[in-house]
């Protein structure tokens, strides 16, 4: 499995970990054990979850958490027409807060991967109105915190 493919599998690790915390109250050393020792590339219930970069599951995991009232404050500021971000569905709001990070503080992946990772992992879980609309916050946050690379590449 190339390194392209074990970011998009943490990825989605990162969602469902998000995920898990904020709707079964679990703490971060407990989701990083659950999901090191019995996700990340092993099969639960007929179900293959594939090998991820653990270093970057741990840094985006761990990174969403430490600045997580930045990056909400930074989601509702994109958010259109002051849509709160409390009343997004609990996996949207977990995939908002990763691509947020990664396109505040991992500057050395490219803005249009975060988005196009981030829409990808939408499309497991939404159907298409969804992803869009993770597409555009993704891509007005992309415009905010990145606008030199925006301008460069033509936007997001």
């Amino acid at each position: 499995m190339s390194g392209v493919e074990q970011r998009s599998s943490a990825r989605l690790a990162v969602v469902q970990a998000l995920y898990q915390m904020e709707v079964a109250g679990k703490g971060l050393n407990e989701v990083l054990a659950e999901f090191e020792t019995h996700w990340i590339g092993r099969e639960i219930e007929g179900d293959q979850y594939k090998p991820a970069e653990v270093g970057f599951f741990r840094d985006v995991l761990q990174g969403v958490l430490g600045n997580q009232k930045l990056i909400d404050q930074q989601i509702h500021a994109a958010l259109q027409g002051g849509w709160p971000l409390a009343r997004l569905e609990s996996v949207m709001r977990a995939i908002l807060r990763a691509g947020a990070y990664e396109l505040h503080m991992r500057k050395d992946v490219p803005m249009r991967v975060v988005i196009k990772e981030y829409v990808d992992v939408a499309g497991a879980f939404f159907g298409p109105v969804e992803a869009g609309m993770i597409n555009a916050v993704l891509d007005r946050l992309a415009r905010d915190t990145r606008s030199e690379e925006a301008v460069r590449k033509g936007g997001a």
